[in-house]
């Protein structure tokens, strides 16, 4: 069940929402727990037995790490940490990557050595399984006591809002929501469903739309000229960053119609004038997650130049590695490490000598021909992909501009506008303009032509991916 269905709008949403704000205090962790497993179980069936697992393994471990901190035996505390994380990697590298590397053996010994049967990849297993080992983690060093009660816990691990595709929330940010007296809030209420209308209308309205056009040159790369090549590749920026910050934005929506704040996770990342600062604007909740538990600990940047830059090639080959089963995202994640690395050396202040527009472009170039390797189903076909783009070849363009009509060219210019700092002058200008009562008597009507614009797109339209489902 996808955010973005009519099922989900018309029938488990409200259902849900009108149920959970009726009934007593004490049911409402209950009854958003067992919401969230049927939410999962709906696509996944008994693949929801896995994330059962995943919340008992993590709430025992939880529970025996926090007792043996409280009795001071730090050494056999660290022993069980290191147990039960490994225990959700087992999980995480088992269902993600046995079917990669048995692959990767194979192709390498050109024969098959080994063979196993397609294993099914769980909806947002990365999601959840790096949310248990933050709980863990934090429980270790004490940043957080252990959660006595399996409800709380499993709400964390199992919330649906962020379940599928995040953001990566951290127990430490809102054990206290989970504790608290929920108390219905008019406001908080509203800003949620504002901000979920905005993610879905990122997501129908800009992401699918530039994401057709994607798919159809990627389909055809070989046989498309070089300025197909680079509409398409433009587009599939689009529709990642569309695709992925809409389903953010929902997430925190719907978590806010619940009464939960979930940080933010993305701050229009294409307007970065370096890697460094595009890391910290794109997908914040599992760049800050990768740098808190596993750059820091590692040693960060203080034990001497080479070991930062082991520890950012570490951190990019994992980073790879997160995002698919495939040498491809091990190759993209390198391919930014790379760049990091250099502007760590000497890059990054020549780019801070240089005129803004020029980092703006290096940074969108670099962007750009990464998101190639990300998008393609082999390296092999990412560099022929990147080869034809500066070939300046003609080829066939027709797969694209057949598409290309005044609908498309509206919401490209939507999409330029949403991608940077453009969208907040133009709602700053009409804030100047209109009147606090003007404003308010159009925001409502606003919103409601837009959630109803989305429907009619999802009532024509077969086409409504997930990028980020299979991560």
């Amino acid at each position: 069940m996808v955010f973005s269905s009519i099922t989900f709008l018309f029938i488990f949403l409200p259902i849900v929402l009108i149920i959970y704000h009726i009934i007593s205090n004490k049911f409402k962790n209950l009854f958003l727990t067992i919401a969230s497993l049927f939410f999962y179980a709906w696509g996944e069936k008994r693949l929801v037995m896995l994330m059962i697992f995943s919340i008992v393994i993590n709430y025992l471990g939880g529970l025996v790490i926090d007792k043996m901190n409280k009795v001071d035996k730090s050494k056999i505390s660290k022993w069980y940490l290191s147990l039960f994380v490994s225990i959700n990697i087992l999980i995480l590298g088992y269902y993600k990557y046995t079917n990669f590397f048995i692959d990767t053996i194979n192709d390498v010994s050109n024969s098959k050595i080994a063979h196993l049967e397609e294993i099914i990849l769980p909806i947002g297993i990365s999601f959840f399984t790096f949310q248990g080992m933050s709980y863990l983690i934090d429980v270790y060093y004490k940043k957080v006591s252990a959660q006595k009660d399996l409800t709380s816990l499993a709400l964390y691990i199992s919330m649906f809002p962020q379940l599928i595709a995040g953001p990566i929330v951290r127990y430490i940010d809102v054990s206290k929501e989970i504790e608290a007296v929920k108390v219905f809030k008019i406001s908080q209420f509203q800003e949620g469903v504002k901000r979920f209308i905005i993610g879905l209308f990122k997501k129908v309205i800009i992401a699918n739309q530039v994401g057709f056009i994607a798919d159809a040159v990627f389909a055809d790369s070989a046989t498309v000229g070089s300025m197909a090549l680079w509409i398409g590749i433009i587009c599939y920026a689009f529709q990642i960053y569309f695709d992925f910050s809409g389903y953010s934005d929902m997430a925190i929506g719907l978590g806010k119609m619940f009464g939960f704040n979930f940080l933010e996770n993305f701050n229009i990342p294409y307007i970065s004038k370096s890697i460094q600062e595009f890391w910290r604007r794109w997908h914040i909740s599992l760049s800050s997650w990768f740098r808190d538990y596993l750059y820091i600990p590692l040693g960060g940047s203080r034990k001497g130049v080479s070991r930062t830059y082991f520890n950012l090639f570490l951190v990019f080959l994992i980073t790879g590695l997160w995002h698919g089963s495939n040498w491809t995202f091990v190759f993209w994640g390198l391919f930014h490490g790379f760049f990091l690395i250099l502007e760590r050396i000497w890059l990054g202040k020549r780019l801070e000598a240089l005129p803004k527009g020029i980092g703006h472009i290096y940074t969108l170039l670099v962007v750009l021909i990464g998101w190639v390797f990300f998008r393609s189903d082999s390296i092999g076909e990412a560099f022929q992909y990147i080869g034809g783009m500066f070939a300046f070849k003609t080829g066939d363009n027709a797969i694209v501009y057949q598409h290309i009509n005044i609908y498309f060219l509206f919401v490209f210019i939507l999409a330029v506008l949403f991608s940077t700092k453009i969208k907040g002058f133009v709602e700053t200008t009409i804030s100047k303009v209109l009147n606090e009562k003007w404003r308010s008597l159009m925001v409502f009507p606003a919103y409601i032509f837009v959630f109803l614009v989305c429907i009619l797109e999802l009532a024509q339209s077969n086409y409504n991916p997930f990028i980020y489902f299979r991560f």
